[in-house]
């Protein structure tokens, strides 16, 4: 692969809400020398919803040397909303990519699902539920998605690149049917479960095989047994508080695999490589809001359904990187591993 690439979360923003309290750019700079150095990462994908954080990150980012996707992460906007986002943000990659670094703008993470206004619902998972009704009726919403979502990131691209002349890319959803002219990389969100694992590999070389670069996004899974089998249903173990949406604990014990998780990286690592994935972005290195809790309740353990390479500490430093307020799980390893080689 071209880009070997990890996944650095600034911060998810709902509702004015952020997910990452703390944002120290020490923090963040070392954070990201360690995906360079130790991850033999060429390249990172920076994922948030306020634009100063976005550009600080992509600055240290840039700085070592790191190709930057730079990728707001709008949720639960209205498209005015999205597209003002946009605007910021490609003004401040472009400050960034004039100053000789390589950027890449990614308008948006599956918008269709993420935000209003391009299906029914008030969250993602009552978006998706109608979406997949019925059989005739599953096929017509689906055609009439395409054509909104298209409408839209044509209209988001051409907002983009007045302010952004650089490389451009949206991540999609495949039942999105995005029409890619606008962009110079065909880019997908790709969850292996156990439902599609047997024609994964397939899948993956029929995309590569399209006429632009192909990137893969949104791709990993949690230290649990068994979650690498759930693709995107894996955060399904989680009860979240019904007013603020954050986490509160696992639905059961859910015992620890991080052999599991790490396994599942490599996997995806190795089909991606061979059959010519131009740009891959392990998701991701840390989620905030899933600390690491050993000792009582399992269920209070989120980390066990983070999908961070790293688990979280409370108040404590790592052992592995004394600086830090976290420790590499068995994924860690395998992503490095699989990167040097």
């Amino acid at each position: 692969m071209r880009a070997r690439g990890m996944t650095y979360d600034t911060g998810f923003v709902v509702h004015g809400r952020t997910s990452r309290e703390r944002f120290d750019p020490a923090v963040v700079r070392r954070e990201l020398g360690i995906i360079r150095d130790d991850l033999h990462c060429n390249a990172v994908q920076i994922i948030g919803g306020d634009p100063r954080r976005l550009e600080l990150a992509a600055e240290a980012a840039a700085e070592l040397g790191l190709e930057v996707w730079f990728s707001p992460y709008p949720l639960e906007l209205e498209p005015e909303r999205i597209l003002a986002l946009f605007r910021d943000c490609a003004a401040r990659a472009e400050r960034l990519r004039r100053q000789g670094a390589e950027v890449v703008f990614v308008a948006g993470v599956e918008l269709s699902v993420m935000n209003r206004g391009f299906l029914p619902g008030e969250t993602p998972e009552e978006r998706v539920a109608g979406l997949l009704r019925g059989p005739e009726q599953r096929a017509v919403a689906m055609r009439e998605l395409g054509v909104r979502v298209n409408a839209f990131l044509r209209e988001a691209a051409a907002a983009v690149r007045e302010h952004f002349p650089g490389r451009l890319t949206y991540a999609a959803i495949q039942f999105e049917q995005v029409d890619w002219a606008p962009f110079d990389f065909a880019t997908f969100e790709l969850l292996r479960s156990a439902e599609i694992a047997d024609g994964f590999r397939e899948a993956v070389r029929s995309l590569a095989r399209g006429p632009k670069p192909l990137a893969v996004t949104g791709f990993g899974t949690a230290a649990y047994r068994g979650a690498g089998d759930r693709g995107g249903r894996v955060l399904e173990v989680v009860e979240h508080d019904p007013v603020t949406r954050q986490p509160v604990r696992l639905t059961g014990s859910h015992e620890r695999d991080e052999d599991g998780q790490a396994a599942y990286l490599d996997e995806l690592l190795e089909i991606f490589e061979a059959e010519g994935v131009d740009s891959a972005f392990v998701f991701l290195f840390a989620l905030p809001g899933y600390p690491h809790r050993p000792d009582g309740d399992p269920r209070d353990d989120l980390d066990r359904a983070g999908l961070g390479i790293v688990k979280l500490l409370e108040g404590r430093r790592g052992r592995t990187y004394p600086d830090m307020e976290w420790e590499p799980k068995a994924a860690f390893s395998a992503v490095a591993r699989r990167y040097r080689g």
